[in-house]
Parts: structure tokens; C-alpha cells; sequence
């Protein structure tokens, strides 16, 4: 099958488009990838002046149409949906082609997905809340397909002695700060706790977890040795303050973790309690109160830890890869 997969290819590491990609390539289709994020225009200028952004965003569409024509596919698969107008779906459609959209980002800022996904032949959301909202907006044909991992990357790795005084702790955090984040590694400071991510290096002088923080701003193939050195991978998801936007979704972050052999301890999050089972897979906490009983524990008994860590990571690779993700957007495409 002609497959045409647009996604944004991040110039500085990899991302869920070249797991996809992969994926796609690895089922034996023909695949063309176009980068829906092709700006000319530097972004600080487009969001200046709403009217280049327009004219770059019509750009983008006109080279995607042209692609189409060239290339002739029979799916186009569209990644994100923020990009890609209304109208330029309507005209693929026209060419008998089917499309499919598949978010993946937190809804923060749906309008333009809602304006879009009507005009899909199928939608996939990435998060429940997604779909809740798509269907709130009288967008029915929506079905929930997950993130999931790539066992050639999510993988444990063999780690020199460099490697373990450079990246292990008891306990790791990867991902972004948040206020909420910091809150609650502000009550976790007497455990062995490295954070690694984005944003952390603004904390104050003064904040009691700045001397947590390893790096802000490290690759994925750091990533899966900072998960293979540590014996607990924390995972906290994205809460909107104002509790404006709901966000439900198991984070690409959970698969990823688990594949690669951790222990990971998620807070309760909707679409991780319907996906994995707490204390086979995985552990959950619902306060900081729950932390400070689990991570003592599961670091004093390891064994039992390594078992819960080994069948989370049967789990993913049984279950929850990008392949099983593309084989189930085209098994429902198929009818």
C-alpha cells in the first residue's frame, strides 16, 4: 500500500514521526514522508504577524497537494492536525484517497483540530480527552488509539562505569518543569532523585531540588540510559492550573519507560489505569504520600521490583508498539 505520512521531523533527536515511519516500513509498505512543519518564515516573526504565518501555512498545504499528485497514494495519514486545512483534506478526499488523522499533542489548543477532523474519513486521538472533546463538539467517528514505543530504540542498554556515575541514581525523572512537578519533588528531597530535563535550570538559587537537576537539555539516546542506570523512573503528567483542560492520556513517556526494563511509578492517570494493571505492570500514586511508601519500599525490595518492571515491559512489547499502532490504523481503514 502507498502510504503519505506527514509529521514534524525534529532536526536535534527523534520523535514519534520516525517511529511511525519505521513502523510503516517495517509492514512492507511504500512510504513517502512530508514534514508538515516546512516553515520558510522564522516563527517569531509569524507570530508577529498572523498574515505570513497564513502565508506560509498555504505554502505548506499547496506542497503537500503537489506531493499528492506526484506520489499518487492511497492513505494519507496526518499526525498532529494543527497545520493542514479543511479544504486541503476536501481536495485529497476528491482524488478517491482516504485520510486519517491522528493527534497526538495535549489539547491546549484544539480549535484548529476541531475545525479539521470533520472533514477526515477516520480520526484516531492519542488521549481520551481528546476524544471527549471531539465528541463535544458533535465529532462522533473519532476512536481512541494510543502512543506506544519502538523496541529498536526503547530498549535496556549496557552501561559502562562512566555511564552509571553519569546518569544513575535510586530514582529518575525525565521530562519538562512544571510548577506542579516541582511541588512535588520539593516533598521527595531526602530520597536519591535525578531530574533531567527542560525548564529546570530556571529554578532558584534557593529551591530545595536545585541540587536534583542533572541537565536540561539532553537527547533520547540519553534517555534510555538514564531509565537502564536508575532502579525507579517517575512519570508525572501535565495538569492545566486552571483545570480548564482536562488531559487523560498516557504519555508517549510511560511506554517508552517501561520498554526499556524500568520500574516506573505514574500518577493516576485515566488512560494508564485502563491500559496497565497497578502493581503488575506498573505503580501508581495518587499524593506524595503514596510516593514516600512506594519508592522506599521498591527500593529496598528490588526483586519485587524487577519482576513488576520485567512484565511492564512484556506488556509493551506484546501489546503497545508503534507497529501494533499501524496495523490497527489500517485494519480499521481496511473495513
Amino acid at each position: 500500500m502507498k502510504i503519505l505520512f506527514t509529521g514534524y521531523h525534529n532536526p536535534h533527536f527523534v520523535t514519534i514521526t520516525e517511529y511511525i515511519e519505521n513502523a510503516i516500513k517495517k509492514l512492507g509498505h511504500e512510504l513517502l514522508s512530508f514534514d508538515n512543519r516546512e516553515f520558510i518564515i522564522p516563527g517569531r516573526i509569524r507570530e508577529r504577524i498572523p498574515f505570513l504565518q497564513e502565508v506560509d501555512l498555504k505554502r505548506i498545504n499547496h506542497n503537500l497537494i503537489r506531493l499528492i499528485d506526484s506520489f499518487q497514494p492511497e492513505l494519507f495519514l496526518e499526525t498532529g492536525g494543527h497545520r493542514i486545512f479543511p479544504e486541503t483534506i476536501k481536495r485529497i478526499r476528491k482524488r478517491g484517497i482516504k485520510t486519517i488523522l491522528w493527534t497526538i499533542d495535549h489539547p491546549r489548543n484544539f480549535q484548529l483540530i476541531i475545525e479539521a477532523a470533520p472533514y477526515y474519513d477516520f480520526v484516531f486521538c492519542g488521549g481520551t480527552e481528546a476524544m471527549e472533546i471531539l465528541k463535544d463538539n458533535g465529532i462522533s467517528k473519532c476512536r481512541w488509539l494510543p502512543f506506544a514505543c519502538n523496541p529498536e530504540f526503547h530498549k535496556p542498554v549496557n552501561l559502562t562505569e562512566d555511564d552509571k556515575d553519569r546518569y544513575g541514581n535510586d530514582i529518575c525523572f525525565v521530562g519538562s518543569m512544571y510548577p506542579e512537578r516541582a511541588h512535588i519533588f520539593e516533598t521527595l528531597t531526602e530520597f536519591d532523585i535525578g531530574i533531567w530535563g527542560p525548564g529546570w535550570d530556571t529554578l532558584p538559587q534557593d529551591s530545595p531540588i536545585k541540587r536534583l537537576v542533572r541537565a536540561s537539555h539532553i537527547k533520547p539516546g540519553e534517555w534510555i540510559k538514564i531509565y537502564s542506570a536508575s532502579g525507579i523512573a517517575l512519570a508525572i503528567h501535565y495538569k492545566d492550573p486552571e483545570n480548564k483542560v482536562p488531559c487523560h492520556q498516557a504519555s508517549p513517556r510511560v511506554y517508552e519507560v517501561l520498554a526499556c526494563g524500568s520500574l516506573l511509578i505514574v500518577d493516576s492517570q485515566k488512560d494508564v489505569l485502563s491500559i496497565f494493571v497497578p502493581g503488575e505492570d506498573l505503580l501508581v500514586f495518587k499524593d506524595t504520600n503514596d510516593l514516600k511508601r512506594l519508592l522506599p519500599y521498591y527500593l529496598e525490595h528490588k526483586d519485587e521490583a524487577r519482576r513488576i518492571a520485567k512484565r511492564g515491559r512484556e506488556k509493551v512489547l506484546n501489546h503497545h508498539t508503534y507497529k501494533h499502532r499501524v496495523e490497527e490504523i489500517l485494519r480499521i481503514v481496511s473495513g
